[in-house]
């Protein structure tokens, strides 16, 4: 699932956004933003600060990372990578906790249907999470998303973590989906992939409500998990999920 990098010549002096006219009225007219279009590419200007140093600096290909899914107590983590045009501003773009579902979905699309956005999605599930560890899961779905590009980036901005790649330079950034314009990008691109199979897990499993609160420990799931028990996308070694905390009979396991 990735897009592939071809930006003409005559596009490299671009204006501030090379998103197609459609992308861009459907944006506006969902008033992705607040304030004026002044302030939003003011804003997004200083959300494109760490690409800059980075290209000042000689990089080429920049790849924004970040997850969806450490938290929550079912379901896998999400890791995507992103490499934006340089001269790609994308409006509203931002961390994708900060969006709604509805304005998360439009830049998810305008992102996956721009023929110059290369990225690609990387997915732990919950079996190998319980193997490994959340932690080390993160990372093993950050390397398979970087291997999935088909433009080999020559540094990675990295939401929040020092990502181990045996041969490209990584660069932690502490709330990344906040600063830099390609995590945010790569945030949303993970947060909607998840959170569309959190909708089809429901499908499977009703009963736990992964529809409203994706996998994540509410009120709600808690109940649920101590009437029906565990699932199989249910993360075993996760606190609320543990046999001896669920205290239900092992028959009641759904398989």
């Amino acid at each position: 699932m990735d897009g592939q990098l071809q930006l003409p010549p005559e596009k490299k002096k671009a204006s501030r956004s090379t998103l197609r006219p459609e992308v861009l009225e459907a944006i506006s007219e969902e008033k992705l933003y607040s304030g004026s279009k002044e302030d939003e590419w003011r804003r997004l200007k200083k959300l494109t600060k760490f690409e800059e140093k980075a290209y000042k600096a000689g990089y080429k290909f920049l790849a924004g990372i970040d997850e969806a899914g450490r938290g929550p107590l079912a379901g896998p983590v999400v890791a995507a990578s992103c490499i934006l045009p340089r001269k790609l501003l994308i409006p509203g773009v931002n961390d994708s906790k900060k969006l709604s579902p509805e304005k998360r979905a439009i830049l998810f699309e305008a992102l996956v249907s721009h023929p110059n956005v290369v990225y690609a999605l990387g997915l732990i599930d919950a079996d190998e999470i319980d193997r490994i560890n959340i932690y080390q899961a993160t990372i093993q779905a950050m390397l398979i998303s970087v291997a999935g590009l088909k433009i080999k980036p020559d540094l990675l901005l990295v939401e929040g973590l020092s990502l181990p790649h045996p041969d490209i330079t990584a660069e932690k950034i502490i709330d990344g989906d906040s600063l830099s314009q390609s995590i945010a990008a790569a945030s949303i691109l993970a947060k909607v992939t998840r959170d569309r199979l959190m909708l089809q897990y429901h499908e499977m499993y009703p009963q736990y409500g992964f529809d409203k609160h994706k996998g994540y420990g509410t009120e709600k799931h808690l109940k649920a998990l101590k009437e029906y028990g565990p699932c199989p996308i249910h993360r075993k070694t996760f606190r609320h999920v543990r046999p001896e905390e669920i205290l239900v009979p092992e028959e009641m396991f759904i398989s």
